[in-house]
C-alpha cells in the first residue's frame, strides 16, 4: 500500500531557514550562503522521508517566502513597480515582491484559507505579459533525483492561482481574471514539458479552490484549463490535490471528471462529507489520495479510526488504487517532536509534529496492507485513551456545564441596538473609528529583551517592566495620533516553560476589556446592517 505527503515545513527543525533569512536580508551573509541552507533542508527532508518509506514524496514544496509567490515568480507575472526587465527572477526582485524595498512596497499578503499562514496575492491585469521566469521547480525535481529521491514536483494549479489572485492596481475590479487562463497554461505546459523531459512520473496540481463555494463559470474553468493541459499532461500521472474543506457535490464532479488526470487528493480530515461522496460514485480505475491524517494540529493522529476509514474506502476503490495521505500539507504544523526536551512523557505520547505526521502516514500503509505493526498501534490507542481521561485536559464541571447549555444561551439578552447605544455612551466613538489589527513591530530592544530573559541574564520582573514600557510606547503613540481604539501591540512573548501575564494594561486598553466583560460586544458596531462604522480590538497573544 503506497502512501504521500502533501507537503513538508520548511523553516527546519530549528529554524534554520529563519536564522538564513534573517541573516541574508541584514546583509550578514550571501545569497550562496542562503542556497546552501536551503539545499540542506531539502535534501534532509527528502530523505527523511524516503528513510520512512514515504513511496509519493513531494518536491517544490520547499519555498524562500511562499508557494503562490513561487508561483508568480514561474509566471514572470511581477508588478512593472519591482523595475523586472525579463530572465530568471533572483533573489532581489523575489524579495522585493515580498517585502519591498527601500523605493516601492510589497504585494499584499493575506490569509492562506483559515489557516495563520499568509500568501502573497498575486496582482493580474490584461497588460500582464507572462514568461517563464523561474525553473524552480524543475530544478528542485532533479536536485532530489541527484540525490536518488524521486518526486512529485508540485505545482499551484493554474485556476486556484488566478482566483487567488487580484485585480492590479488600476485595473476594474470587475476583470475576470479567469479571463487570463489562455495566458498562463502555456507557461505551465512549458513547465510540465521540462519535468516529463527530466524524467517525472507524476505530477501535483494543488487546487485548494474546489472547496470554496464556486460557481458554474469558476467550475468550467477547471474543466477548461485541464483539457487545454491534456495533451501536454500525456505519459505522466495527474494528481489533483485539494484541502481545507468538503467539495460540494458540483466541485467533486467537475473534480472526477476532469481530462488527463489520474488520482485525486482529498481532504477527509476536515472534508468528513466528501467521504460520502465517493462512497456513491468514484471513477473506476482512478487512484484516491487518501487525506486521513491531520495535517493542521500537533496531535497524534488515532490510527485505529484512520485505519477503519481506509478500509471501508478500501472497498470501494480498490486495493492497489488507495493511497494514504495526509489532510494537507504539514507546513502548518510544528517540525520535530524530538526537539520538544522540556515536555513530559504522558503529553509527548499525545503528540505528533511533521516527522511524526510522516510516520503515522507510513504505519497506516503497511497496516492496510497486511503488515501492521501492533506495537506501534498499541502505543497510539493507549495515548488516545490518556489524553481522552487525563484530568489535565478533562474537566468534569466544564463538560456538565457545556452539557447544560440551551439554545436561548447562545443568543444575547439585549439586541443589537441597545448595545451599540451602550458602547456609543461610554466610547463616544465617531462614525467611522480607526483602529489597528495585530502586533507592532518587533524592536530591536525588544529582541534584546527577549533574548536575555529567555537566556536567563534578566529577571522576570525585569522583562516585565520592559514589556509594560513598550506597551506605554505604542498607546503614547496611537494616542498622539488620534486613533480610536487602541491596542497593546503584542510585545509580550509566548515562551514554553511558562505564559508571561501582564497584569495591567494603560486605562484605555482596560476599558476596552471592561466593555466586553461586561456584554457588550464590540464587533456588535459591525454586525449592525445599519450601521457602517466597524471597530477591530487585537486581543493579546495567548
Amino acid at each position: 500500500m503506497a502512501s504521500h505527503i502533501v507537503g513538508y515545513p520548511r523553516m527546519g527543525p530549528k529554524r534554520e531557514l529563519k536564522f538564513a533569512l534573517e541573516s541574508f536580508w541584514d546583509n550578514k551573509s550571501s545569497a550562496e550562503d542562503l542556497q546552501k541552507v536551503a539545499a540542506d533542508l531539502r535534501s534532509s527532508i527528502w530523505q527523511q522521508m524516503a528513510a520512512a518509506g514515504i513511496k509519493y514524496i513531494p518536491s517544490n514544496t520547499f519555498s524562500y517566502y511562499d508557494q503562490v509567490l513561487d508561483a508568480t515568480s514561474m509566471l514572470g507575472a511581477v508588478p512593472p513597480r519591482y523595475g523586472w526587465n525579463g530572465g530568471e527572477i533572483g533573489f532581489d526582485t523575489y524579495f522585493s515582491m515580498a517585502r519591498g524595498n527601500a523605493s516601492v512596497p510589497a504585494m499584499e499578503m493575506t490569509k492562506w484559507f483559515d489557516t495563520n499562514y499568509h500568501f502573497i496575492v498575486p496582482e493580474l491585469g490584461p497588460d500582464v505579459n507572462f514568461s517563464y521566469a523561474s525553473h524552480k521547480a524543475v530544478d528542485e525535481y532533479k536536485e532530489a533525483k541527484a540525490l536518488g529521491v524521486d518526486t512529485i514536483p508540485v505545482l499551484i494549479g493554474p485556476v486556484s492561482y488566478l482566483l487567488l489572485s487580484k485585480p492590479a492596481k488600476g485595473v476594474e475590479k470587475t476583470f475576470s481574471l479567469l479571463s487570463l487562463l489562455p495566458k498562463i497554461l502555456p507557461i505551465y505546459k512549458e513547465v510540465i514539458a521540462e519535468l516529463k523531459a527530466a524524467g517525472a512520473l507524476w505530477i501535483q496540481f494543488d487546487e485548494p479552490t474546489l472547496v470554496l463555494d464556486l460557481d458554474s463559470h469558476q467550475l468550467q474553468a477547471f474543466t477548461a484549463a485541464y483539457a487545454e493541459l491534456e495533451t501536454t499532461l500525456s505519459g505522466l500521472n495527474v494528481l489533483i490535490e485539494t484541502y481545507f474543506a468538503d467539495l460540494t457535490a458540483e466541485a467533486y464532479k467537475t473534480l472526477t471528471e476532469l481530462k488527463g488526470v489520474t488520482a485525486y487528493g482529498l481532504d477527509l480530515v476536515r472534508g468528513t462529507q466528501t467521504i460520502d461522496l465517493i462512497k456513491s460514485n468514484f471513477p473506476k480505475g482512478k487512484y484516491l489520495f487518501a487525506g486521513v491524517v491531520d495535517g493542521r494540529n500537533i496531535w497524534a493522529n488515532d490510527l485505529a479510526s484512520s485505519l477503519s476509514t481506509l478500509q471501508a474506502l478500501e472497498a470501494v476503490v480498490g486495493k492497489d488504487k488507495l493511497v494514504v495521505s495526509t489532510s494537507c500539507s504539514l507546513l502548518h504544523t510544528a517540525v520535530d517532536l524530538v526537539n520538544e526536551t522540556k515536555l513530559d512523557d504522558e503529553i509527548k505520547s499525545w503528540l505528533a509534529f511533521a516527522a511524526q505526521k510522516v510516520v503515522e502516514v507510513n504505519a497506516l500503509a503497511k497496516a492496510l496492507a497486511g503488515q501492521k505493526d501492533e506495537a506501534f498501534f498499541t502505543a497510539n490507542a493507549s495515548a488516545q485513551a490518556s489524553r481522552k481521561s487525563s484530568p489535565r485536559v478533562t474537566n468534569e464541571a466544564v463538560q456538565k456545564a457545556a452539557a447544560a447549555l440551551k439554545g436561548s444561551d447562545h443568543r444575547r439578552a439585549t439586541n443589537v441596538t441597545a448595545r451599540l447605544d451602550a458602547q456609543q455612551k461610554k466610547l463616544n466613538l465617531p462614525v467611522l473609528p480607526t483602529t489597528t489589527i495585530g502586533s507592532f513591530p518587533q524592536t530591536l530592544e525588544l529582541r534584546r529583551v527577549r533574548r536575555e530573559y529567555k537566556a536567563n541574564k534578566i529577571s522576570e520582573d525585569d522583562y516585565v517592566k520592559a514589556i509594560k514600557e513598550e506597551i506605554k510606547k505604542v498607546v503614547d503613540l496611537q494616542e498622539e495620533l488620534d486613533i480610536d481604539v487602541l491596542v497593546h501591540g503584542e510585545p509580550e512573548l509566548k515562551l514554553c516553560r511558562e505564559m508571561i501575564w501582564l497584569s495591567t494594561l494603560v486605562s484605555n486598553y482596560l476599558v476596552l476589556l471592561s466593555l466586553l466583560t461586561d456584554g457588550c460586544n464590540l464587533m456588535g458596531l459591525a454586525a449592525s446592517s445599519h450601521q457602517s462604522s466597524t471597530v477591530m480590538l487585537a486581543a493579546p497573544n495567548q
